[in-house]
């Protein structure tokens, strides 16, 4: 299977859930977003290192990389490897120079351990065909990356309404996709995606 790379283009707070996150991962050679709901400490730790700050003490995947420099690993890519029932599983492919291994791994940790090893991130193309988001013309400009939350937008009846899109039609929750796609409401056209999947 061929895998098609990523890069990172935002995190933002979650609008729903509190103490989530929405990590936006996007299609290097496409225009097709992937965003994954994570937790705080993961997204914590990914913005840590994207931002270049040292903390005090290490933080957990500094550990690792610690230890796997110390044992002569290195890490080779991350690879978003499978989505089952709305969960994403990834792979962290490592190597002491004369074997390669997988190890599981949650995709936050992964993709938390990938930036300190400065290791690209892929996934396949059936998973981004099944979860990705397509990302229209009229769309505003790439999100930045930022440690810092986002500001919520305003929110129309159909999600004040607690995302509940069993009762509106195709139709409508296409039109309510693009709408989430232009604000950049990556969390929301993820639910709206996967409501739509369900009636495919």
């Amino acid at each position: 299977m061929n895998k098609l790379k990523l890069e990172i283009l935002g995190l933002s707070s979650s609008q729903s859930q509190t103490g989530s996150f929405a990590l936006v991962l996007g299609e290097v050679e496409g225009n097709r977003r992937l965003p994954i709901i994570i937790g705080m400490f993961e997204a914590q730790a990914i913005a840590i290192e994207i931002e270049k700050i040292l903390p005090n003490r290490p933080m957990t995947h500094d550990l690792f990389k610690a230890f796997a420099n110390n044992f002569h690993f290195t890490i080779e890519e991350i690879v978003i490897s499978d989505l089952k029932e709305g969960v994403f599983f990834a792979k962290i492919v490592c190597t002491d120079g004369l074997k390669k291994m997988e190890i599981d791994a949650r995709p936050s940790d992964a993709i938390a351990i990938g930036l300190r090893f400065d290791s690209p991130i892929y996934t396949y193309e059936n998973i981004l065909a099944e979860a990705g988001i397509v990302l229209t013309d009229e769309a505003d400009d790439e999100p930045e990356v930022k440690a810092e939350a986002k500001p919520k937008a305003k929110r129309s009846e159909a999600t004040k309404s607690k995302d509940d899109f069993k009762n509106l039609s195709v139709d409508k929750l296409n039109e309510l996709l693009k709408e989430a796609i232009e604000k950049e409401d990556y969390e929301r056209a993820a639910k709206l995606r996967d409501e739509l999947s369900k009636r495919n």
